[in-house]
């Protein structure tokens, strides 16, 4: 996940204090005139994996004082994050300081010579986390100001707490930004539950240790969405809860009005998959071999077999797996149902009896697993078959 090589940048402010401080929004104007200019990276730092900000305040070309935050793996290869936040004394074209790392609580001491060449700066010094040393070299260093930086640090979470509908977001991906110190016990209290946490969204981020909370995101059932939303809008330390981009792609996603598929107010999944397995069978011209639900992320596997067609005298079988979601179009009062249903993805064995044939996959075209570019009209005669609508990409609404 993450690559060595020059320092990568991630962007925050940095204001001297404890370490909450660091956390505070940016200043909008410093005392006396002063003028505040950033560097987002400083090459070499932590064998090039460190995210580095140096904030320094400026009188004229004068330095008058400095703040310096890195963040970088806290063991090498991998992928907890530690940090420290260090302010630095100035004297002439040397930064110097010490502070202590935010996780591990390693002692960090910082000294660094700063020297101007022409448009750009080069930094030259030691930094020293614990045991580890870096020697720092690194030239053409480029600055920020304050209007540049903010403008490139800004982040959006994605999170939609009360979506209008689920064109924009997707009714089963359902994203919480907690504080850092209360995201275990959130997740803790997940064990158990019918949901699927994304494990990436697990990794505490530059990000998110700078913003002090990180994103969990997670997969459900859509029509237990709603109820989860409301749970983790009342769990201690959560910021924000709601709605997130996810697996649902307008263009493969049909719409229809849901009485004739409900049963008493719940779905009827055997209904359901009757009725899209049957279409499918035939655009694919294929034979289904069995449905299954997950009654984590309410998502539906449909699996068929057909002769495959790439070598007929071998009498080889196509094994064609179709993945379906169905979920309300918006959060409250729906009376329509979305229907996703992803692209067939197909493997091919031999299946005939007595010996068989070994077959295996070109590992450098893909994951052994092949998507059909075309779904033989699959999504057309399933839109015909629900009486449904579809999206219309230029006009932004159903047709």
């Amino acid at each position: 996940m993450r690559a060595l090589g020059l320092c990568l940048i991630s962007l925050m402010i940095v204001l001297p204090a404890t370490p909450r401080a660091q956390d505070r929004p940016l200043p909008r104007t410093t005392p006396g005139g002063a003028e505040v200019r950033y560097f987002t990276s400083i090459d070499g730092l932590m064998e090039g994996n460190a995210d580095v900000i140096l904030k320094e305040t400026r009188h004229g070309k004068t330095v008058t004082s400095a703040v310096l935050d890195v963040c970088y793996p806290a063991e090498k290869g991998s992928d907890r994050k530690d940090r420290f936040v260090a302010n630095l004394a100035v004297n002439g074209s040397t930064l110097t300081g010490s502070t202590q790392s935010i996780g591990d609580k390693l002692p960090v001491t910082v000294k660094l010579t700063r020297k101007p060449t022409g448009d750009t700066f080069e930094f030259d010094g030691r930094i020293s986390v614990g045991e580890r040393v870096t020697e720092v070299t690194s030239t053409d260093n480029s600055d920020l100001s304050e209007a540049e930086f903010n403008d490139v640090r800004t982040t959006d979470d994605g999170i939609i707490a009360s979506p209008r509908d689920f064109t924009e977001v997707s009714p089963e991906a359902i994203a919480v930004k907690v504080k850092i110190d209360a995201a275990t016990d959130l997740l803790k209290g997940l064990r158990g539950q019918n949901l699927r946490v994304l494990l990436n969204s697990l990794e505490v981020t530059c990000e998110a240790l700078r913003a002090g909370a990180q994103v969990i995101d997670i997969n459900i059932d859509p029509e237990r969405a709603p109820a989860l939303v409301a749970r983790m809008k009342a769990t201690p330390g959560v910021i924000a809860a709601g709605w997130s981009a996810g697996m649902f792609d307008m263009e493969r996603t049909i719409r229809f009005p849901a009485a004739e598929w409900r049963d008493k107010g719940k779905l009827n999944r055997d209904k359901l998959a009757a009725a899209i397995s049957g279409v499918l069978e035939k655009s694919l011209d294929a034979k289904p071999v069995s449905a299954k639900w997950s009654e984590d992320t309410g998502k539906l596997t449909l699996t068929f077999k057909r002769p495959s067609t790439l070598a007929p005298a071998l009498g080889l079988t196509d094994t064609i797996e179709v993945t379906a979601l169905p979920g309300p179009d918006r959060p409250e009062g729906s009376d329509h149902i979305m229907l996703w249903v992803g692209a067939p993805s197909t493997t091919t064995a031999d299946e005939s009896d007595g010996p068989r044939l070994g077959l295996a996959d070109d590992l450098s075209t893909g994951d052994g697993e092949s998507i059909e570019a075309n779904d033989r009209g699959a999504m057309d005669a399933l839109a015909k078959q629900f009486k449904a609508q579809r999206w219309d990409v230029d006009a932004s609404a159903w047709k």
